[in-house]
Order: C-alpha cells, then structure tokens, then sequence
C-alpha cells in the first residue's frame, strides 16, 4: 500500500528558510517521479516543484530561484529547500507524483510564513 508522511513544516519568518521531507512507501521510488504542491484555502493544490526519477527538475515560477527539489532515492525521501520565504509561500505542503494519476494523499505538513 503506498504511504507518503510529509514533514518539516512549521512557523518562520519571511526571508527564512525550511526544509520539507516526504516519506515514500508502498512502491518502486526509484522510477517513481516526485513532486510536491502547495494549497491555500479555497484554491486547488498547486504543483510547485518536480523530480523526474531520471532526476530532471521542474518549478513553478513562483518558487524559481528559492525552492530546491532533492531525493534520496536509498532512504526513499524527497526533500524541498524553500528559501527567502514569502508570506504567499504559505499553505500546506504535500508530494505526490507531478502527474494527475496521484497516489493517495498524505496528511501535509503546515508551512506558515509571518511577515
């Protein structure tokens, strides 16, 4: 059965930095594409950044520059580095795969930005 448990989240400033873990089980991560999304209330998730298993990357233009998708592929973990975080980074974060045959969801980790 395929489990993903996010992690990281939490409280920081604008300018400050966090670092996301999703935990993947229940399939074969290395061949697996990765990504991760962003929701705020009353919109749909967003996809924000993508590994390919090939590890190609992808990132929506409104994290360019300041996320950075990584993976472990022996630890089965994809990470997101988000820097110079913005209030409007704020949301809760999940992974899944880039592509809209999603496995199912995990809880998401809360990724709250103060100005």
């Amino acid at each position: 059965q395929v489990q993903l448990v996010e992690s990281g989240g939490g409280l920081v400033q604008a300018g400050g930095s966090l670092r996301l873990s999703c935990a993947w089980s229940g399939m074969i991560f290395i061949i697996t594409d990765t990504g991760w999304y962003r929701q705020v209330p009353g919109k749909p998730r967003e996809l924000v950044a993508s590994m390919s298993g090939g590890g190609v990357t992808w990132y929506g233009d409104s994290v360019k520059g300041r996320f950075t998708i990584s993976r472990d592929n022996a630890m089965n973990t994809v990470y997101l580095q988000m820097n110079s975080l913005k209030v409007e980074d704020t949301g809760v974060y999940y992974c899944n795969k880039p592509s809209p045959d999603w496995f199912p969801w995990g809880q998401g980790t809360q990724v709250t930005v103060a100005s």
